[in-house]
């Protein structure tokens, strides 16, 4: 039987799925909703933009207003539907089967429902310590929203003591996560007919070099790595995600771009790789390029850097779920989430939240209906555990 809280969870999901906030689009209709809850519950928030105001994180706080407390982390961004074959509309949330389907109803508003939800929960309770919320923008395009946020925390607001981070895990702990870097290289040539070859400088040709030297420290990666670790897979992964050049089969390309990166375990050396990788390009390929035309080159761009969390079983943030929730071990996920940037900012982070990875971002997307009960269960737990703060 669903409760009164539960209930409302799922009433708090419904009005979140019905904004299309994909990372394309603003998400400040969506914010200035959360906002507008809140304040009819008397809770104050603040909020910091992007560049261009088209986008926003919010941040708020219930109890007192001190060092320490518990953030309860989500991004308000979703992947997009274009192309995607949906059983029914994507935002508006429907149930079938003890499912509720919808665009971000794992990743991952379902989690910032279930918080939601339980502000009046936060707010009767004798708090010790806060309880944050931290909603974000564009986590999905390289975590670049939560930046502004922690600058901002860092800079005007009591350090928190731990954050919850509530991406998709089917409620259970994961303490480790890889990093990930993605780049876009561009490769200009000199084109010319196909019969010529010396006389023009073949793009893809280039192109193919350099994907050739990072298949080869795909594999020294993997054999450096160690295979006990808890990561599936165990090594830092190169992936080649897409590439496009060329105008004719008889005409030598003069441009060829390629988007690539890398996922990281915890403690690799991403600035290493990375300069290994320029260093190829700039010793190996640009000189062959030049020696036709001096126009000719490669420029890498980072496009986005998002850091690993580093597995610590004794953070703060680990110790209190595992508290709370009674669970005695964490995983590991070769996906990246906005829990590395709290932690390089000094804020422990845990990755802890309902839904399933396998269902996000695919169509018909959908979370369990006792996933969403199970949130609802250590919202609960989390508020009368903030009233003493005690571990033990």
């Amino acid at each position: 039987m669903t409760s009164t809280v539960q209930q409302h969870c799922i009433d708090r999901l419904a009005e979140l799925i019905a904004f299309d906030s994909t990372s394309a689009n603003s998400n400040l209709e969506l914010i200035q909703f959360i906002g507008e809850y809140l304040e009819r519950k008397g809770i104050q928030h603040r909020l910091t933009f992007n560049t261009e105001k088209t986008k926003a994180n919010l941040w708020a706080t219930i109890g007192p207003e001190e060092k320490g407390g518990v953030v309860l982390s989500g991004h308000t961004d979703v992947v997009p539907v274009a192309g995607q074959h949906w059983q029914s509309d994507p935002f508006t949330l429907n149930q079938r089967n003890e499912r509720l389907y919808g665009r971000g109803t794992c990743d991952m508003k379902g989690f910032i429902a279930c918080a939601l939800a339980h502000t009046e929960t936060f707010q009767q309770t004798n708090l010790s310590l806060p309880i944050h919320f931290a909603f974000s923008y564009d986590e999905e395009v390289g975590c670049l929203g939560v930046q502004n946020l922690i600058r901002d925390v860092e800079q005007n607001l009591p350090r928190p003591l731990a954050v919850i981070v509530g991406e998709p895990t089917s409620m259970k702990i994961v303490g480790g996560t890889k990093g990930g870097r993605s780049y876009l290289t561009r490769i200009d040539g000199v084109d010319g007919h196909s019969s010529l070859p010396d006389l023009g400088a073949n793009a893809i040709l280039a192109a193919s070099r350099i994907i050739q030297r990072l298949s080869e420290i795909q594999d020294r990666l993997k054999s450096e790595a160690d295979p006990e670790n808890g990561f599936v897979p165990y090594y830092s992964t190169l992936d080649l995600g897409t590439i496009k050049g060329g105008t004719a089969s008889n005409i030598i390309p003069a441009l060829c771009e390629f988007h690539w990166g890398f996922r990281s375990l915890p403690f690799q050396d991403m600035d290493a790789l990375e300069d290994e990788i320029r260093t190829f390009i700039s010793t190996e390929i640009e000189p062959d390029l030049k020696a036709v035309s001096a126009a000719a080159g490669v420029t890498t761009t980072l496009t986005s850097d998002v850091p690993p969390l580093a597995p610590d079983e004794k953070s703060a943030a680990e110790q209190i779920v595992r508290h709370i929730s009674r669970l005695n071990e964490s995983g590991r996920v070769s996906y990246a989430t906005e829990a590395g940037h709290f932690q390089n900012a000094g804020i422990p982070g845990v990755i802890f939240g309902p839904g399933s990875i396998e269902q996000a971002h695919l169509p018909d997307e959908y979370i369990d209906i006792s996933q969403m009960h199970a949130c609802s269960d250590f919202m609960l737990k989390l508020a009368a555990w903030a009233e003493t703060g005690n571990l033990t």
